[in-house]
């Protein structure tokens, strides 16, 4: 079995690339599982992880990574968790999704019927807080970021580009072609979690209209 290639990134972290999804999310739970890593962090194609300068020397941190990723990613049990997120489409909600539909050559009806059919997935949060990055999209929607990104774009925000819809969860900059928005809030101050959405949870949109 070949082991991933760890490398550094900064004084107190290491990454290493782990390509297929649900052996990313397995590893990540397994790392947290350990309760040695200040922060476990997962991205679209790898995970980091962050450890503590004054338990572990960036030479003991990599060895006990490494050693860790000797042994199997464990399986995932259980059912991941799917969110069904209502979902206000085109107009001053979406306002780039008629430019998306001359774009790829289709209706907004079609493509707001594949996203409602599409099994996304959330690979990671970044960007912004709580900022979702989710696969599952057609590759054939060919989708480019805004020449001039929003300086302001509304909480709820769902964005596209080429193989991805992006969630916007806090208002903000950005520079996603926004197609809706989501009627339901994703981010709660008074959580111990108040993002509502992580690495790993499936969403099905729904139309807010027909729900």
């Amino acid at each position: 079995m070949s082991h991933p290639v760890i490398t550094f990134c900064g004084d107190d972290a290491l990454r290493f690339v782990v390509t297929d999804q649900e052996t990313r999310l397995a590893r990540v739970r397994q790392l947290l599982a350990t309760d040695d890593w200040c922060e476990v962090v997962p991205g679209r194609k790898d995970i980091s992880v962050q450890f503590n300068p004054h338990e572990h020397t960036p030479a003991t941190a990599m060895a006990h990574l490494s050693h860790t990723l000797s042994t199997p990613a464990p399986h995932l049990s259980g059912t991941p968790e799917t969110i069904k997120l209502p979902v206000h489409f085109g107009g001053a909600d979406g306002p780039d999704l008629k430019d998306i539909a001359a774009h790829i050559g289709l209706s907004d009806a079609n493509i707001i019927a594949r996203l409602l059919a599409a099994p996304l997935t959330v690979d990671m949060l970044g960007f912004t807080p709580g900022f979702a990055y989710m696969s599952g999209l057609p590759e054939t929607f060919e989708i480019l970021r805004l020449v001039q990104p929003r300086q302001q774009v509304p909480a709820g925000s769902i964005g596209l580009i080429t193989g991805q819809c992006g969630l916007y969860a806090l208002a903000g900059p950005g520079g996603w072609p926004i197609i809706g928005r989501a009627s339901v809030s994703l981010f709660n101050a008074s959580s111990s979690n108040p993002f509502r959405l992580r690495a790993g949870t499936r969403v099905q949109l729904v139309d807010a209209t027909e729900s």
